[in-house]
């Protein structure tokens, strides 16, 4: 099929001087690759897989234009001439691909994560008004740093044009600087770049623009990035971003607006800023549609756009001229080859799980995917290595782990056969889908079944392996991928109480009562979304969590969302809680600090999610017969899904 399935997503577009194949667009978003702050070859490699993808134009990540601009340790950094080699090289490698390269430009203001050294930075902004998200009180800015910063800015763009870079993109999104100068509610000045005035708020942004103009030639691109609604307690709203992108335009006007939502000073708003898959699919358009009929502003729009079909209307209905897709082109890097294509069916669509991208981020570790864990690692997983000779491969376990070994092995010419026990693949993701607002959970399972096919990998559904089964396949190699199941820890009266665990909830196999005690060993999605799905059907839920809060353990958009809806449902959380004990109406909780006991009454029911047990039964028979194995997942150790689909990549490539 050709493009006409996608007339608009892949009609060229003209911004200033330039002229861009398609309308997908890679947005800016911190990687972690970079080397101590230059860019190297793992960014290179990462940014050109999706040039080569077929990507339109690519926004590289945030870069320091000031001194005081560092907000985290080894920031990339723009604000002298050693950047230039690294991005002219990083230029010359996507201009191979016929895709645009745009650098953001920026400055945190207050929003200050870390440092390099551990110590508290001064933080500089508007006026001296504290975050709600990093509780950082900042110095107003004199006259004097302002006008330096200014010029920072033009100098930084200075050095991308001679670096080769089409543009420049200057990051007043999501309450970063140049937002602390335009939201009245943090800008408190008197002075010409004052709070009281839409001049005085909006003059910080138009002078920047004004130096960078100054210090470019003429075709360099300057955009401006914003969040149309920063969705945040005293933060800016889409009127006031309306009337400001009107006064921008309207003297020294950037060549595109590229819009989203949300601000990074509260969690409330933090969550926008990598929107979990609860958020509808291209939730945001709205805010572009705003900017792009009051400016008539070519205007980028991002925000769960993951898949052709919803850029494609988008585009269509005049809400935004380009599309941001970038978690979609993290998960799959060839999205927008294989739309123009017409092979939509292959597209590995994004979840929205924020696990190993946005989640690696906060962990301080570089970018990945759970679906596709060669993002972010391309130098070494980017090429399959070549295979000797023909194996005949059998895979024991149809969940992610075993899924994505049998693929990996079969894309290299081995025979594969997947065995699952069950009459369904995907393992404990066909339970995780189950969870409130996981249901786009079960992506992963469409998305591995369809690496399958493509791959030509036997699928033998509803068989229990055994040693008679493993001899009549008489494989060279074995990949054991079992999963896990739910561990039941002993504890004094476990069978008096009526105790049932995650998944027997989950699969609607238990009655449960009115009052429930949720015991969360894990502090994971399990645990936070059992509670919410009892709260959701009526059910009286405490949450005893054996951690500091709910959710601990996974990426802080999901839980801090999930902690609000928790709370609007009327669950009452006990963290610091260890399973200690129960009888016919009571659970009988120690705190983790001290052993003090913490008793529940009234208790018609407990909720088991304690982790999970390897299942391993199988190991020991294939170890008896002498075969080859190479083992991928919980059977190894319980983890997530994460874990499983790289362990199988690997062991898909070991044999």
């Amino acid at each position: 099929m050709s493009q006409s399935r996608f007339p608009a997503l892949f009609s060229p577009i003209t911004i200033g001087n330039l002229t861009f194949r398609n309308r997908i667009v890679s947005t800016g978003h911190e990687t972690h690759l970079s080397e101590h702050g230059k860019i190297g070859d793992a960014l290179i490699a990462y940014h050109e897989a999706r040039a080569k993808g077929g990507a339109g134009l690519i926004v590289t990540e945030v870069a320091l234009v000031h001194p005081s601009a560092v907000f985290v340790a080894d920031p990339i950094r723009v604000d002298t001439d050693e950047c230039i080699p690294g991005y002219t090289r990083l230029a010359e490698a996507i201009h191979r691909h016929d895709t645009g390269l745009i650098a953001q430009l920026f400055h945190p203001g207050r929003e200050m994560l870390a440092s390099e050294d551990g110590t508290a930075p001064v933080s500089y902004s508007a006026s001296a008004v504290p975050n709600e998200r990093f509780h950082v009180m900042p110095r107003p800015m004199p006259l004097e740093m302002i006008a330096e910063v200014i010029a920072s800015y033009g100098d930084a763009a200075r050095r991308m044009q001679a670096a080769g870079l089409d543009g420049v993109e200057i990051v007043g999104s999501h309450g970063y600087l140049p937002a602390q100068f335009l939201n009245p509610h943090v800008n408190k000045r008197d002075d010409h770049y004052g709070g009281g005035t839409l001049a005085g708020r909006t003059r910080f942004i138009r002078e920047i623009i004004e130096d960078i103009r100054r210090k470019t030639g003429p075709g360099f691109a300057v955009g401006l990035r914003l969040s149309g609604d920063e969705m945040s307690h005293d933060g800016a709203d889409q009127p006031g971003m309306l009337d400001a992108c009107a006064l921008i335009s309207a003297d020294n006007a950037p060549d595109y607006f590229s819009v989203v939502a949300g601000s990074s000073a509260t969690l409330a708003g933090s969550v926008h800023i990598a929107p979990p898959m609860y958020q509808e699919a291209g939730y945001t358009a709205p805010l572009g549609q705003g900017i792009r009929e009051r400016t008539g502003i070519t205007t980028i729009v991002t925000g769960r756009i993951n898949q052709p079909q919803e850029a494609e209307r988008i585009i269509r209905s005049g809400q935004a001229d380009m599309c941001g897709m970038t978690r979609a082109m993290i998960c799959d890097p060839l999205i927008a080859s294989k739309a123009e294509a017409g092979r939509t069916d292959d597209i590995r669509a994004c979840i929205g799980c924020n696990q190993a991208c946005i989640g690696h981020f906060h962990a301080g570790y570089p970018i990945s995917c759970i679906q596709n864990p060669v993002s972010g690692r391309e130098l070494r997983l980017g090429e399959a290595p070549v295979i000797s000779g023909r194996r005949r491969v059998m895979v024991i376990g149809g969940g992610p782990a075993g899924m994505k070994a049998a693929a990996a092995a079969a894309e290299r010419g081995h025979a594969v056969t997947l065995f699952e026990r069950d009459t369904q693949l995907g393992g404990q993701a066909r339970l995780a889908q189950l969870l409130p607002h996981r249901a786009e959970f079960g992506g992963i399972i469409t998305n591995l079944t369809r690496e399958l096919d493509l791959a030509g990998v036997d699928v033998r559904k509803g068989v229990a392996v055994d040693a008679d089964i493993i001899r009549d396949h008489r494989p060279d190699a074995i990949i054991l991928a079992a999963g896990a199941t739910p561990r039941w820890p002993d504890f004094e009266g476990r069978d008096d109480m009526h105790v049932v665990d995650a998944w027997q909830v989950l699969r609607g196999e238990a009655k449960i009562g009115k009052s429930v005690v949720v015991a969360d060993w894990r502090a994971d999605w399990i645990g936070i979304g059992v509670a919410e799905r009892l709260a959701q059907n009526g059910h009286s839920v405490r949450l005893a969590v054996n951690g500091y809060m709910p959710g601990q353990t996974i990426q802080m958009y999901v839980r801090d969302a999930g902690i609000g809806r928790l709370h609007s449902l009327g669950v009452e959380t006990l963290p610091y809680m260890r399973l200690f004990g129960a009888d016919e109406d009571s659970v009988y909780l120690q705190h983790i600090m001290n052993d003090e006991p913490v008793i529940c009454e009234g208790v018609e029911t407990l909720v088991l999610c304690q982790g999970h047990t390897p299942d391993n039964a199988i190991e020991g028979i294939v170890r008896d017969l002498g075969i080859e194995l190479h083992l991928a997942g919980d059977c190894i150790a319980p983890r997530t899904a994460e874990e499983a689909v790289l362990e199988g990549l690997h062991a898909g490539r070991a044999v």
